[in-house]
């Protein structure tokens, strides 16, 4: 799971690199697209989240009519859900017009998300199905899939965007429709194996395909929909500090950026681990192993923990050599932006570590079902505690972008903690009733 969140940074590297050849412009374009594009699939990618849990507890307890419909349910929500999200997708220049972007760049960012909007449903389908085949403890044929996606991403992308081949150059539409086309190939290849290939094929999960399960669906959307306000509420969180970096200067914004660009390539490999641990502790619960569950989720932090503090570290000891490899360093306020950038991948240590936990105890709760109390513990943590200090101490005490680092590290450390004790609680009580 994590290697194949490896695959998917590595697709997102690569579209970057080839459309910051296009022009700055064209880059930033694309920034401002992907943020829109964000906004949706990160809340489609929640509700699907629910697939997890469910498939995982019905696998254990040898449930197939359970098992099958799963999926079944969670392709029928990932189409009814790129609906509006196409439509918002399309409407992105009208979007980014409103929150004060220059009309240029948002002419731009349309023609990137004209391109995006028809891989939203198929998109949303293979999350479908991989959060079922890990379910069923088989997660190595995504993993397959991306690995070939990956160089094939690569590919299209340049040829579409050049005009190799004889076809015409598409610059920026043509970065999209290359991510769209893979995200076609990507769900048919799930979906050929899925119902094609042992042991999947014995589930038959495509077996009343049109027969609608109200009661699995309504389950689906309980669980999921305050995985997805949740993450909406952390997104809009970490939104809204890069717009206080970019109050204090260019060149703070730039090295908030950077620190956080490393911090979603430490995030996207915890998610890896999340997913293990949803799978792993609803497995459990499946089986009725009360002690498997709290088992299970200590373990994946465990796991977490080890992992991010050892990348940390070796950020740390590299932080110099990361903030160059950022920044053309002939640039004005270059040494100065490279500085800044050190100190908060510095600063940023703790956040690095409690994301991780934060992210793998939440794939425990939802291993549990118990989703209902994540948007509650993100609203507290995120905005009450970690934007208030994150506001007071680079704006008011004069701290700067390390200011708003510390707001982001402590308010993350809280998320984490609640999260932690709440599967404690959930997972105790869960022991005390078998």
């Amino acid at each position: 799971m994590v290697l194949t969140q490896v695959g998917q940074i590595a697709m997102i590297t690569t579209d970057l690199a080839f459309i910051g050849r296009i022009g700055t412009e064209a880059l930033a374009a694309a920034a401002l697209a992907g943020r829109v594009y964000l906004v949706c699939v990160t809340f489609g990618f929640g509700v699907l989240a629910a697939i997890a849990p469910v498939a995982a507890q019905a696998f254990a307890a040898d449930n197939l009519a359970v098992l099958r419909r799963s999926l079944r349910m969670g392709l029928c929500a990932a189409l009814l859900l790129s609906l509006p999200m196409m439509a918002f997708a399309f409407h992105g220049e009208h979007i980014l017009l409103a929150l004060g972007q220059g009309p240029d760049v948002s002419r731009l960012a349309q023609q990137y998300l004209r391109g995006l909007a028809w891989g939203v449903a198929p998109a949303l389908c293979f999350q479908a199905i991989r959060n079922f085949m890990a379910a069923v403890n088989r997660p190595e044929p995504v993993f397959w899939i991306m690995l070939t996606a990956t160089p094939m991403n690569g590919l299209l992308v340049y040829v579409l965007i050049y005009g190799k081949l004889g076809l015409p150059r598409l610059d920026l539409f043509g970065a999209a429709l290359a991510t769209t086309l893979v995200n076609c190939g990507t769900f048919s290849a799930g979906l050929w194996v899925a119902t094609m290939r042992r042991p999947f094929r014995d589930y038959h999960v495509l077996v009343d395909l049109w027969r609608f399960d109200w009661p699995l669906m309504r389950q689906l959307i309980v669980i999921g929909a305050p995985i997805s306000v949740a993450s909406l509420i952390g997104y809009g969180f970490f939104t809204a500090a890069a717009l206080l970096a970019g109050l204090i200067s260019p060149s703070a914004l730039a090295a908030h950026q950077i620190a956080f660009q490393v911090a979603a390539i430490l995030f996207m490999l915890s998610f890896g681990i999340s997913m293990a641990a949803a799978v792993r502790v609803g497995h459990a619960v499946g089986r009725n192993d009360g002690p498997g569950v709290k088992r299970a989720g200590l373990a994946a932090s465990l796991l977490g923990i080890v992992i991010t503090a050892i990348l940390t570290l070796t950020v740390i000891a590299a932080r110099f050599e990361i903030a160059v490899l950022f920044l053309d360093q002939s640039a004005d306020d270059a040494d100065a932006t490279i500085g800044l950038a050190a100190k908060l991948l510095l600063v940023g240590a703790s956040f690095f570590i409690s994301d991780s936990v934060a992210n793998i105890t939440a794939g425990s709760l939802r291993g549990l079902k118990d989703t209902r109390v994540l948007f509650v513990f993100a609203g507290i943590a995120y905005w009450l505690i970690g934007f208030s200090l994150s506001y007071a101490l680079s704006l008011k005490m004069g701290l700067g972008a390390i200011g708003i680092w510390i707001g982001l590290s402590i308010g993350t450390t809280v998320y984490a903690g609640l999260l932690v004790l709440r599967f404690l609680l959930v997972a105790n009580r869960f022991i005390l009733q078998r």
